[in-house]
């Protein structure tokens, strides 16, 4: 991994906005429950779960619809967060308790940094990024999270034959992660047609739904680890 451009270059901004109540109190109660910390070392997931199971990582959870979804609908498999936004994690941390679900673990940190000092090699089963920050406008583009060291690291965590799913309502955005991973000697894209994914296995965001209101197409996208 390129470690000059974590240090300098990040894909996000912190701009938090203001907790409600009940997010604070999520945070306050939950945390204890669900939060990791800045690993030291690789994370020995089994111990962390008590169990071994298919493991998916999502980068940016955002509100955290889709992996609040993910860990109520599939008991038997375990997953993980990582997001940067208290806001995020908060709404996130409720939704689990609400469907008491007791398979996933969240970072509150950034993911490259957790990447690299928290997940051995070959040790998830799925990555998702789905809707990052787009960073549209064109002196931004090097701010973009996929990109060819980035793609280095979710090849070296996923394990042969893992996916790596991926979706943004920016379509110059969508051109710049297939330049980036089709061109990848790790990656086969298995998308169903022309390189995409019709019918995408996921919960709608408010980030996709915010898209959609703009006019904006929906690109999703699949990538297997070779």
């Amino acid at each position: 991994m390129n470690t000059t451009h974590d240090r300098r270059i990040r894909s996000f901004v912190r701009r938090e906005g203001r907790l409600t109540a009940g997010q604070q109190r999520n945070l306050d109660e939950l945390w204890p429950r669900y939060g990791l910390e800045m690993p030291t070392a690789p994370i020995d997931w089994d111990a962390e779960f008590g169990r071994t199971a298919p493991r998916t990582l999502e980068i940016g959870f955002g509100a955290g619809e889709v992996l609040a979804d993910l860990a109520a609908r599939h008991p038997e498999e375990d997953f993980i967060g990582i997001e940067v936004y208290l806001t995020g994690v908060g709404r996130l941390l409720g939704a689990l308790e609400d469907a008491g679900a007791t398979n996933a673990r969240v970072f509150n940190l950034d993911a490259v940094e957790v990447l690299k000092a928290g997940f051995a090699d070959d040790s998830l089963d799925n990555v998702l990024l789905y809707f990052p920050d787009p960073w549209p406008k064109k002196r931004h583009h090097k701010r973009r999270i996929v990109h060819p060291p980035f793609a280095d690291e979710i090849a070296r965590v996923l394990k042969p034959d893992g996916l790596w799913r991926l979706a943004t309502d920016w379509a110059n955005y969508a051109e710049h992660m297939r330049e980036v991973l089709d061109a990848h000697e790790a990656f086969e894209n298995v998308g169903d047609v022309g390189g995409f994914v019709s019918e995408p296995p996921r919960a709608g965001t408010r980030f996709e739904a915010r898209g959609r209101r703009k006019g904006h197409e929906v690109f999703d996208m699949a990538y297997r680890r070779r």
